[in-house]
């Protein structure tokens, strides 16, 4: 299988070397090495209508008799965020949606985006796949805070929170990288191919290899939404989790908090702040790695967390 992935990547590169601007082919094979990447970790694409009409699309492994884990992308992800280190916890019952507005899902202007919101979509689609009970949530970035939400709204249904360089924890201020950054020029908004490359490096400390043509199908499918996720990254700035995360302290639920050292995103000291609030949480800070430890370091991801919910058992 990962000898027919490399092939797939290779074909791709080869064929359209340098290609930044996406066709029929590069768009379809970029569809199909995404596809075999889910399939390669056992994830199944799902679709759930919520009551509000909105569709979610979501990857379920169907291993429903392991325990629930679900598994939240931040601002500008999707699905495929998780779809690698989803390989390592096949233990588990592991669900990861598209959230309301990103990826596949559905993506209405007239939404509220800010956490609540997102994590009650959620708690939606978790409980009509059976998995509210004892359920062990995991979220990345804005996933972090949406994880957050969903732990404090539903807190005897939580059994562990899992946050991975998470946002929401305003209180400790803005990095270097985004002093002055305004939704009119913001590197987290995409407008062309130049600024989703720029921002794959600021947001990882060594990105993994993506050829130049699925780089470009990822910026266009960027770009095209850049209307919304300007909207929405407006509503996330200004919606702090940190009352909420108190709730998680109160409750005394099992907290990991995992950070990369080399995080340009959101600051590597708010994985001490988190601590304050939530003195249960257990800190693991990882070197030369930047603000998505389950793209760059998956395996080592995969290892802390597993040892994580094996202490809690």
């Amino acid at each position: 299988m990962q000898l027919l992935k490399k092939g797939l990547v290779a074909l791709l590169a080869i064929t359209v070397m340098g290609c930044t601007t996406p066709n029929s082919f590069t768009i379809a094979t970029t569809e199909k090495l995404l596809q075999h990447e889910l399939n390669s970790s056992g994830l199944e694409l799902k679709s759930f209508e919520l009551s509000s009409g909105d569709t979610l699309v979501y990857a379920d492994n169907n291993n429903t008799s392991g325990k629930p884990l679900l598994l939240v992308h931040g601002f500008g992800g999707n699905i495929h965020n998780f779809a690698r280190i989803a390989e390592e916890f096949s233990e588990y019952h592991v669900i990861i949606p598209d959230l309301l507005g990103f990826g596949d899902s559905d993506k209405p202007m007239d939404k509220d985006y800010r956490a609540d919101a997102q994590a009650k979509r959620l708690h939606e689609l978790v409980t009509a796949n059976g998995m509210a009970t004892n359920l062990h949530i995991g979220g990345n970035s804005m996933g972090g805070s949406i994880a957050v939400a969903y732990a404090a709204l539903y807190p005897e249904e939580v059994a562990s929170v899992w946050l991975i360089d998470s946002a929401g924890f305003w209180s400790v201020g803005v990095p270097k990288s985004l002093e002055g950054a305004t939704l009119d020029n913001n590197p987290l908004l995409i407008s062309s191919y130049d600024d989703f490359d720029r921002l794959t490096d600021l947001v990882m400390y060594d990105p993994p290899y993506i050829p130049t043509t699925v780089k470009a199908v990822l910026a266009q499918q960027r770009i095209e939404n850049r209307a919304l996720e300007s909207k929405i990254l407006a509503q996330i700035i200004e919606d702090s989790v940190e009352e909420k995360a108190k709730i998680i302290a109160q409750y005394n639920i099992p907290t990991l908090v995992t950070w990369g050292e080399e995080d340009s995103v959101i600051k590597p000291e708010t994985a001490a702040y988190i601590k304050t609030i939530i003195p249960q949480a257990k800190v693991i800070m990882m070197p030369k790695v930047g603000h998505v430890p389950v793209l760059e370091a998956v395996k080592s991801s995969a290892e802390d967390y597993k040892n994580f919910r094996q202490s809690i058992k």
